[in-house]
């Protein structure tokens, strides 16, 4: 297994978005799966406490495992109640990192909204993920649009931050981030929007310097796992519910086009994934306990 840390800290990847409704939290989940599952140590901190979908997604895989006495591997989780100053808050996001030394990944949830806090964790990150649906109204957060030429006018309000994020990064320690933009719940006809959106963020990626990923299609499988905490990967590993259908097969396809898309197709194990069902089941559950 490789080791994604750099200067004894985790590879921090950031999901973010001002618009709430993006995927966020989902696609968070799931790219933490697809890592866990793949042997690395995760770390998965909710900033979003107040909606706290994460928290729940999490929370629901450790009880799943031990409802089931299932060997899954479980995440660190962690997280930091909206009610913190924003000193506060910051004060305990950096300490946070500093626990976990010695993970590969910290995955970061935060809100749709804007918050000091949300700053504070774009401008630790390595990576920020902005998931963005097939929609103008959630391109409106990136770019606006001119209504008559369709063509970006000026960059939005969360292109806006990034920009910041990257700017306080460089100033703290030196360091950069890497930004993705991935098309999420993209409808599976070809339409005129869908078109339209599409060559504008590609015209905005030129412009303001993120990197457009590959794009995760509306499926049910995506969600109808919440409530076991698991995801379309587990299907494979516990292999407890039948063969996988053909639009399974696409989504664990779309899940390793982002973990490449992100950089991290090291992780990526050649044929079938498993479990090891001994130590690293054990570790998991040393993992998953809530801070």
């Amino acid at each position: 297994m490789s080791n994604l840390s750099t200067a004894g800290r985790p590879r921090v990847i950031v999901f973010g978005n001002e618009k709430g409704g993006t995927g966020k939290s989902t696609l968070a989940m799931h790219l933490a799966v697809v890592l866990l599952n793949r042997g690395l140590m995760v770390a998965t901190v909710d900033l979003d406490s107040r909606q706290g979908t994460f928290t729940r997604y999490t929370a629901n895989r450790t009880a799943y495992a031990a409802r089931r006495g299932a060997a899954i591997p479980l995440s660190s989780h962690h997280i930091l109640p909206p009610s913190l100053a924003p000193a506060e808050g910051e004060a305990e996001f950096t300490q946070i990192l500093d626990e976990l030394a010695g993970y590969d990944v910290a995955i970061v949830d935060t809100p749709g909204h804007d918050s000091e806090l949300s700053h504070f964790a774009h401008s630790h990150a390595d990576i920020i993920v902005t998931p963005v649906n097939d929609s103008l109204i959630d391109l409106d957060v990136l770019a606006l649009v001119d209504p008559v030429k369709r063509v970006i006018q000026r960059p939005s309000h969360y292109a806006e931050r990034v920009w910041k994020a990257k700017q306080d990064r460089a100033r703290r320690d030196g360091g950069s981030i890497d930004w993705v933009v991935v098309r999420n719940r993209l409808g599976q006809l070809d339409a005129r929007n869908k078109r339209l959106v599409g060559r504008l963020l590609n015209d905005l990626a030129k412009r303001i310097g993120f990197r457009a990923a590959e794009g995760i299609a509306e499926r049910v499988i995506y969600r109808e796992l919440f409530l076991d905490g698991l995801t379309v990967e587990d299907l494979a590993v516990l292999g407890e519910r039948g063969s996988l259908a053909m639009s399974h097969v696409a989504a664990r396809q779309e899940l390793r086009s982002l973990v490449m898309a992100l950089g991290l197709q090291s992780t990526l194990e050649t044929g079938s994934v498993s479990l090891r069902r001994g130590a690293d089941g054990a570790a998991g559950a040393r993992h998953g306990a809530c801070a």
